[in-house]
């Protein structure tokens, strides 16, 4: 008998010991109270609670949590109402804070939030409003996360999910909108008119720029092909001059050259004919190469004939003698 209850004794004890181990896990704290009052907080792992003096108050997630607030009407600087819901990230960074900071935490930061809300959108207008969105989130995570430190919280970001204006307002910001585009439209339409006929007019200029500059291209080509010409043409004359002077032409030979030149002189399509006054002489010094051109009377003269004496005079014709 005696060894029989020593068992259960035994078992019990080990069921209790094991009914009081608490293990707490990550991204979580437990808040341990001791007789109604705050004691400690365990974090993550393995801990062994007193039972009757210890108790868990209250289990704490220590992750980011959003929240999403259902929309609140606010009324802008201009007395536009709108609907507007924002989403709030924040997490636990004190336990001890957020079991005793407050009775209700995510309701206090709901209210909150809403109230934050409409105290920033009520210095702008309805323009401001749906422009400055960056500038409502950032005012609003400072206020939130100064006035949430007590609470043990930290807001880490908050974000405006949706702003809907009234239907007429709405309507309004439809037709602003479309006359807007149409605007730009026109603007644009215009601009790449204006670019076109820039374009074109860049175009012809241009093109007249390069035409003139091919012009002037051809007329030096052809100025300096004149005068590779010309220049050619001395230059052959030069050669030809030197090549009789190393040659050694002799003065018949250049005569002959003359007379040669005569005769394209008088080849029937000059209007004028210069002969040279020694022409005679000129051609008395060629003898044999004068008989072959057909220049001058080759016929030979005798120099003993005496010239005839002139023929008497009829005395029947005689006028005199009438």
């Amino acid at each position: 008998m005696p060894y029989f209850v020593t068992v259960i004794l035994v078992v019990l004890v080990v069921w209790f010991i094991l009914a009081n181990i608490r293990v707490v896990p990550q991204a979580e704290a437990y808040v341990i109270e001791s007789f109604g009052r705050f004691k400690c907080v365990w974090d993550a792992g393995l801990h062994l609670k007193v039972p009757i003096f210890e108790r868990i108050a209250k289990k704490v997630s220590l992750k980011e949590q959003v929240l999403d607030f259902p929309p609140q009407p606010v009324i802008t600087k201009d007395n536009v109402t709108m609907q507007i819901d924002s989403v709030v990230f924040a997490k636990v960074f004190d336990p001890k804070l957020y079991t005793y900071g407050v009775e209700s935490p995510i309701a206090g930061l709901q209210n909150l939030s809403a109230t934050t809300l409409r105290n920033i959108i009520g210095e702008l207008e309805l323009d401001q409003t749906l422009t400055s969105r960056d500038q409502i989130n950032a005012r609003m995570a400072a206020i939130l996360d100064e006035a949430t430190d007590p609470w043990g919280i930290k807001i880490t970001r908050v974000e405006l999910k949706n702003i809907k204006p009234p239907e007429e307002i709405e309507e309004v910001m439809t037709k602003q909108m479309r006359a807007e585009r149409e605007r730009r439209q026109t603007v644009l339409e215009a601009q790449a008119h204006k670019e076109a006929v820039v374009s074109r007019a860049e175009g012809d200029k241009q093109a007249k720029i390069l035409a003139a500059e091919a012009e002037r291209d051809a007329q030096i080509a052809l100025a300096e092909g004149r005068a590779k010409s010309i220049e050619l043409v001395y230059q052959a004359e030069a050669a030809g001059l030197r090549k009789l002077n190393e040659s050694k032409v002799t003065e018949s030979v250049l005569r002959l050259k003359g007379i040669e030149a005569l005769k394209d002189v008088a080849d029937g399509r000059a209007t004028k004919i210069f002969m040279p006054a020694d022409l005679t002489g000129v051609v008395s010094t060629l003898g044999a190469a004068g008989e072959a051109l057909g220049i001058g009377d080759h016929t030979p003269i005798d120099k003993s004939a005496k010239p005839e004496a002139p023929a008497a005079a009829d005395p029947c014709c005689d006028d005199d003698n009438e």
